[in-house]
């Protein structure tokens, strides 16, 4: 049965508000610092120096969605990185030396900003730290971190002590490059920006537990851009409050993002940003809405709190999933499970992003909620089958009947 994706009418407020972004960084003068920084890494504290801050890992997504990464890899994998780590690095550090970037038909950017220095923080992976090292040692610029934990339980005063630490020796590092004394009062302000951004962007992904879901995972994962490049800003804010009013009324409307929703599944792993149209396309026309990822909610900061904010972003970005054991990832999941009302889960294994591939240490065994796992890549397409994931999605779509 033929069944069509709702359009989600803000996407033309959020492409303008994605290119103005991008816009934005090319039109800095010399007096304006650009920091990078990794995904869930500080960025509340390099607004709040006054730097305007790039994601490579953004820019990553967009390479991987632009299904040119394989033309870029093997440039990366020439410069000494191996073909099994992260995707996302070896195609953004290949198509840097190949001098090409998607930003150019976004927003007409010729190359990605420059940077005045380079924070990460390794909370989702080791790879950012080597990743921003190749750039640093590029423009010669310095490279700063902060260093989290992995395998966590409980999350505990210690854990929280010594990130909080670490985020607060950034300072005299930011300092010295914008030549401007930190503000505490200014950091609580953008802290609150952000937590407020975080909130919102909470309740956009809660109201795909309405059945049917007003979005799917798949709309989440463009619709994020904001959450990921623009909090600490009152663009993002303003961005999300305009989705929730959509889909708050598709939800009174009883309209559905999938026509016809026949089964309610939760997407575990990275997305396959290359096949992510294809997918969605695949799942809709079976009646099936991916309405929850751990990905998206990877965003969603609820520890922030502008009254104590090195203390509540250390509690933020230690806390993420990706960094905690597999007991308390299958209990999250759970919970997901039962507040989206779960009817199977699709676990996503890819190839160059083991830490955020739950599936390898046999997690689908241990939960009871039905699972498939897909085999693919976060970029590098040649290491996913359409054909194959098609024949496994649909062979578990009946398995659910």
């Amino acid at each position: 049965m033929n069944r069509t994706i709702k359009k989600i009418e803000s996407t033309s407020d959020l492409k303008k508000i994605m290119a103005a972004y991008y816009s934005s960084l090319a039109e800095c003068d010399s007096s304006k610092k650009i920091a990078w920084c990794s995904s869930v890494g500080p960025a509340e504290l390099l607004r709040a120096m006054g730097f305007e801050v790039f994601f490579p890992e953004n820019h990553g997504a967009m390479i991987g969605a632009s299904k040119k990464a394989a033309d870029y890899i093997s440039h990366a994998n020439a410069a000494g990185y191996s073909p099994d780590i992260c995707s996302y690095l070896t195609s953004d550090i290949g198509a840097f030396i190949k001098k090409e970037t998607p930003m150019k038909k976004a927003a007409g950017l010729d190359k990605v900003p420059e940077p005045d220095v380079l924070v990460y923080c390794t909370n989702q992976c080791r790879d950012v730290q080597d990743w921003f090292s190749w750039y640093a040692r590029h423009f010669d610029v310095p490279i700063a971190g902060v260093e989290s934990f992995r395998g966590l339980g409980e999350l505990t005063r210690d854990h929280v002590n010594a990130v909080s630490a670490q985020i607060k020796n950034l300072i005299p590092t930011l300092e010295k490059i914008t030549h401007t004394r930190f503000d505490i009062d200014r950091l609580r302000k953008v802290v609150e920006l952000s937590q407020r951004c975080s909130s919102l962007w909470k309740q956009v992904l809660e109201t795909a537990a309405s059945v049917p879901a007003p979005l799917t995972f798949f709309d989440a994962a463009i619709h994020m851009g904001p959450a990921v490049v623009l909090r600490g800003t009152s663009t993002a804010c303003d961005y999300y409050e305009l989705l929730l009013k959509e889909l708050k009324q598709r939800v009174s409307d009883g309209t559905g993002a999938v026509e016809q929703e026949k089964y309610r599944l939760y997407w575990e792993g990275m997305p396959i940003w290359g096949a992510h149209r294809d997918l969605a396309t695949l799942l809709s026309s079976h009646g099936a809405g991916v309405v929850a990822s751990t990905y998206c909610n990877s965003w969603i900061f609820d520890s922030l709190d502008p009254q104590d904010p090195f203390d509540s972003m250390a509690r933020a970005y230690a806390g993420l999933f990706i960094a905690r054991t597999d007991s308390w990832k299958e209990n999250y999941i759970a919970q997901q499970v039962e507040q989206f009302n779960i009817n199977g889960i699709v676990f996503h294994e890819a190839k160059t992003c083991p830490n955020n591939s739950n599936s390898m240490y046999a997690m689908p065994k241990r939960i009871k909620t039905p699972s498939v796992v897909i085999n693919g890549d976060l970029n590098d397409l040649r290491l996913f089958s359409l054909e194959q994931t098609q024949i496994r999605l649909e062979a578990f779509l009946e398995r659910l009947d």
